[in-house]
């Protein structure tokens, strides 16, 4: 079995589109469509479970594909471990985010 990733999906796409978009393959496993907790709203990507050789056939038809006026990314789903971290900033201090960097003398210098 292949784990496939399958991204820049239309937001208006659910688990059973997605499944419909794979229908040409043979064995599909699984379906997942990764939503925001709090809304319950599409985040635009999933994943999709099925055989070797239908992942094979699935992104060479489907990655690059226009659906819905979106690009979409079929792929080998990669391992959370393997994908490399995200760094938003702020250094842990309690002084906020890089903008301004505490500043607070309205961009020019004060001097008497």
């Amino acid at each position: 079995m292949a784990k496939l990733y399958v991204g820049n999906l239309p937001y208006t796409y659910n688990e059973s589109s997605i499944r419909d978009m794979f229908s040409g393959f043979q064995e599909i496993q699984s379906v997942s469509l990764i939503t925001d907790k709090q809304t319950g709203r599409s985040k635009g990507f999933g994943f999709v479970e099925l055989s070797d050789a239908d992942a094979d056939k699935a992104i060479a038809e489907l990655n690059g594909k226009d659906i819905g006026g979106r690009t979409v990314v079929v792929s080998i789903a990669r391992p959370m471990e393997d994908r490399p971290r995200r760094d938003f900033g702020g250094g842990g201090n309690s002084r906020g985010g890089g903008f301004g960097g505490g500043n607070r003398s309205g961009g020019f210098n004060r001097r008497g």
